[in-house]
């Protein structure tokens, strides 16, 4: 426990320093704080219908925190460094949201699985939940740096300063800040708890 403790400190003093605090993204009763879409209320869940809910606001470097529930093949994700417009996969990135255990899932690629970064960096597989309970999942995006950790485990640790290397014609690996936007594929997925922690400029 000390060691855990002593491992966190510095991160603590960093917030402080910076004056951070998480903010809510999600009040649980309507869509502030996100553009209008084909995304509803219910239960003090965001629940999809279809397309993209897309943050007002633009973020850089951030943590961000929530939760989801995928219905029985459930598929959608989680765009980040979006410019508003087209798909957010090759635009900005996505990061896929998915029940992959679902047996019309079963011929995948490697980064098509949960927490990969679709087309550019696959995920550690085996860590959501069985279908219908609620998943916990923490992005940082802090400069060429992504990370997802899903229900405690870290599945994700890429840097797309060697992505760009590798793959230099995704425009959307190339930006350092846009919008963050859940993107629908017609399944009901459900969200809450939504949080965002703005973290300090990159040196």
């Amino acid at each position: 426990m000390k060691n855990y403790l002593l491992f966190l400190f510095p991160f603590f003093l960093s917030c402080l320093a910076f004056g951070a605090k998480p903010v809510s993204l999600f009040n649980g009763k309507d869509l502030t704080g996100w553009r209008k879409a084909n995304y509803v209320v219910e239960d003090g869940a965001i629940v999809c219908k279809g397309g993209n809910l897309v943050t007002e606001k633009e973020y850089s470097n951030y943590v961000f925190e929530f939760e989801f529930l995928l219905p029985p093949g459930g598929n959608n994700g989680l765009g980040i460094h979006y410019p508003g417009k087209g798909d957010a996969a090759y635009t900005g990135m996505e990061l896929q949201i998915l029940d992959n255990s679902h047996k019309r899932y079963a011929k995948l690629k490697d980064y098509q699985y949960h927490g990969s970064l679709y087309t550019l960096a696959a995920a550690k597989r085996g860590h959501l939940k069985p279908v219908g309970e609620w998943n916990r999942q923490k992005v940082t995006v802090d400069g060429p740096v992504i990370k997802v950790e899903l229900n405690g485990t870290e599945i994700l640790n890429a840097n797309l300063d060697d992505i760009n290397k590798a793959k230099p014609k995704h425009k959307g690996a190339q930006r350092r800040s846009g919008h963050l936007c859940f993107c629908g594929h017609g399944a009901p997925v459900k969200f809450k708890n939504i949080t965002i922690l703005e973290l300090p400029e990159s040196k």
